[in-house]
């Protein structure tokens, strides 16, 4: 599962911005499930920044978002993420080099191709 939280940083509350992204980053990292994450900033729009975590499932996120940590020092941040679907399930995958790998939807009846 991939969670893609996208938020708006103007230049004069960076400072502020990546000492909480940091901390979130951080809780985040610590709960079970957590595979990776990453938070980055767009080359054209320095002000846009997007902070990017993979889960085992959604189950693994979920529990995640009730922890305490997370509470703390994700859950405000995440707050101010710009309004948008953020949650996605993985549908196809490829490693270097490797073939796709086609995932069923937990959510549709057919699987997408």
């Amino acid at each position: 599962m991939l969670v893609l939280n996208r938020f708006v940083a103007p230049p004069d509350t960076q400072d502020g911005f990546l000492v909480r992204a940091h901390a979130a980053l951080g809780a985040l990292a610590e709960r079970p499930g957590y595979l990776s994450g990453r938070l980055t900033r767009a080359i054209e729009d320095p002000s846009s920044w997007t902070l990017v975590t993979e889960w085992e499932s959604v189950g693994a996120y979920r529990r995640a978002l009730g922890a305490f940590d997370v509470k703390v020092h994700a859950t405000p941040l995440l707050a101010e993420s710009i309004d948008e679907p953020s949650a996605f399930e993985t549908l196809a995958s490829a490693e270097p080099g490797g073939a796709v790998v086609v995932t069923e939807s937990d959510r549709a009846s057919q699987p997408w191709r």
